[in-house]
Formats: C-alpha cells, structure tokens, sequence
C-alpha cells in the first residue's frame, strides 16, 4: 500500500472497549487471513502509522511486538517490518512445538513418550493412555 493509504485501511475507534493497539493488533491479522495483506507486504514504519492514525508511537510499537512475537510480521532491521512468509499458525504451532519439547527433554523424556503424551491429549480427558508412556519405560529398566 501506499503511504497515506493506511488511515483508510484501519478502523480504529477509541471509544470501543477494546484497547487501541489491539485493534491494530487484530486488524493486520484479518487482512493476513483474508489474504488482503499478502505476505512480504511491507507495513508503514511504526512513527508513520502513528502519526497517520493520531495515535501514540507505542501504541502502534506495542501492536507490531505482538505481531511479531505470534509470528505475523518479520521485522528485517534497516528494512522494515513485513507480513511474515510463514502462515501465522504455522508459527504459533512451532513456537508450542519447541516449547513442548524443550520440557519434555528437560523431564527426562524421550520423542516416542512425548508423541504418546500428545496423542493421549488427543483422545481426551478421560484416556488412560495418558500414564502408558512413562509405566512402560520404567518397566523396560
């Protein structure tokens, strides 16, 4: 988009309960859904937006840090913040992914328990599956 185009884009209300940089927040996520912001696309800097939407720097600054911690924008230093190339919940599955395996493998765990414990997740609160993984291991000892 062109610059100056943006103020036309967002709907920012500040009478709505909900907090302005939530709004801004929510609002690039629709478009990257709707595929109305295509990844790649470069968004306006922080000062920019801001000063396009008469809001505060962090405002703007605190929704694009959200973004970009959920995986929605990439920010490339003297380059500007873009729509990541990656699906947002491609990103959010990884970051979970990682997460989960970094505490399973600081428990002592191995690949095969942790899958087992994700598919028992998976059956539901009332599966037995759930203790398998680990009686079997210590019974293998």
């Amino acid at each position: 988009m062109d610059p100056g185009q943006w103020r036309q884009w967002f709907r920012i209300d500040d009478t709505a309960g909900t907090a302005l940089f939530d709004q801004i927040r929510s609002q690039i996520v629709d478009g990257v859904q709707a595929g109305t912001l295509a990844p790649g696309t470069r968004l306006p800097t922080v000062r920019d937006l801001a000063a396009e939407l008469g809001l505060a720097v962090n405002t703007v600054a605190r929704a694009y840090r959200e973004l970009e911690s959920a995986g929605v924008v990439e920010t490339r230093r003297r380059f500007g913040t873009f729509i990541a190339r990656t699906d947002p919940t491609d990103a959010t599955l990884a970051a979970a992914a990682a997460s989960y395996a970094d505490t399973v493998r600081g428990l002592g765990l191995g690949r095969a328990e942790a899958l087992a414990y994700v598919a028992s997740a998976f059956d539901g609160p009332n599966s037995s599956s759930v203790n398998a993984p680990r009686s079997q291991s210590k019974s293998g000892t």
